[in-house]
């Protein structure tokens, strides 16, 4: 960012705080306005990253005038932080659906795992990880932030599936919080690692997805499952 670029971002900023709490609070609250500015930051900042990326190239992006971005964010960690908790929210918006499968426990693990793998291994999450770690000894609170909104919804979500089995007495788990973490790290296995690091620089496909997430559902039900749902052995 250029003397020019962090005099003119001041000289935004100023303006925008000086207005009247009335006036700011009722521009501040465009639903519309806010998503046009998140959606022109997360093309520049996923294009050039946090530290490359200016305010400038953001207005440009968005349409909008400096000003207006500063009546919604204070600068530019807080639209960063913004973009991503966004982001977060749209991909994890659906995962109570992962478990709304009808069938045996099999069916539903494969279910969750299937999804879950395709969510991670996408394009726009594997850009959001990259993005993040480009920042985290700068900024490790945003990192934890995402762990807890993202990892951290996952596993809950599954939690409260496993303790709603474990109730009915078709799982046996003492601690289903770990188990549910456990069981993520299982379908994980060759796929997430492989894509955050560009060892493949695409998704994995549908059947490495469920020939990696079936080996996990069949290895969490031998260890966690009772006899009336253990996995039938191969002939």
């Amino acid at each position: 960012m250029t003397s020019k670029d962090s005099g003119d971002d001041a000289n935004a900023a100023a303006k925008a705080s000086s207005a009247s709490p009335a006036n700011r609070r009722a521009a501040g609250q465009d639903p519309a306005k806010r998503e046009q500015i998140l959606d022109g930051a997360e093309r520049v900042f996923t294009r050039d990253g946090f530290d490359t990326a200016s305010m400038n190239d953001i207005t440009r992006e968005a349409g909008v005038s400096k000003s207006t971005i500063y009546v919604y964010f204070a600068d530019k960690e807080e639209l960063f932080e913004a973009a991503l908790a966004r982001r977060q929210d749209l991909i994890f918006n659906d995962i109570q659906s992962w478990l709304a499968t009808d069938g045996t426990e099999e069916d539903v693990l494969m279910s969750y795992g299937c999804s879950l793998v395709q969510l991670l291994c996408s394009d726009l999450v594997i850009q959001a990880h990259h993005l993040v770690i480009g920042v985290i000894s700068r900024k490790p609170e945003l990192a934890r932030m995402i762990y807890r909104g993202g990892r951290e919804r996952g596993v809950m979500a599954l939690k409260e599936y496993l303790d709603a089995r474990v109730a009915e007495g078709v799982l046996e788990i003492g601690d289903t919080h770990l188990a549910a973490g456990q069981f993520i790290e299982l379908c994980l296995t060759g796929t997430f690692r492989a894509r955050l690091l560009a060892y493949h620089d695409s998704p994995p496909s549908e059947e490495e997805v469920r020939f990696f997430v079936g080996a996990a559902v069949e290895m969490f039900l031998k260890c966690y499952g009772t006899e009336d749902n253990q996995p039938p052995k191969p002939d």
